[in-house]
C-alpha cells in the first residue's frame, strides 16, 4: 500500500497563497485533491493525470488553484491562490494504483488517502 503524506497547510489571511505538497512513497497514477470544511462532505478539488498533461479542477477553485506533479519525486502539489474563508478546510490527497488514461474525479475510486492538512483562511 503506497503512503502519502500531505504537507504545506496553515494559517493564511484572505487573499493569500499556500501551496500544498503530497509525497507518495511509490509509484502512482492520476491522483487528486479533495477538501472536507467542518459539517461538510467531503468534495472534489482537483485531479491530474499519471502524466501530468491533463488536469481538472472543481468550478469552486477554477483559475485560482493549480495542481501538478512531479513524478520523478513522486509528489504532487496544489497551488492555491487568492484564498478565501471559504477555502477552509482539511485538504487530503488521493492517489490511484490502476493505470488509467486521464483523471480521476470520483472519490470512491481513489484507494490510497492521506491523513490530511488543516488549511485556514481567516478574512
Amino acid at each position: 500500500q503506497v503512503q502519502l503524506v500531505e504537507s504545506g497547510g496553515g494559517l493564511v489571511q484572505a487573499g493569500g497563497s499556500l501551496r500544498l505538497s503530497c509525497a507518495a512513497s511509490g509509484r502512482t497514477y492520476a491522483m487528486g485533491w479533495f477538501r472536507q470544511a467542518p459539517g461538510k462532505e467531503r468534495e472534489f478539488v482537483a485531479a491530474i493525470s499519471w502524466s501530468g498533461g491533463n488536469t481538472y479542477y472543481a468550478d469552486s477553485v477554477k483559475g485560482r488553484f493549480t495542481i501538478s506533479r512531479d513524478n520523478a519525486k513522486n509528489t504532487v502539489y496544489l497551488q492555491m491562490n487568492s484564498l478565501t474563508p471559504e477555502d477552509t478546510a482539511v485538504y487530503y490527497c488521493a492517489a490511484d494504483r490502476i493505470p488509467r488514461i486521464g483523471v480521476v474525479t470520483a472519490a470512491y475510486e481513489y484507494v490510497c488517502w492521506g491523513q490530511g492538512t488543516q488549511v485556514t483562511v481567516s478574512s
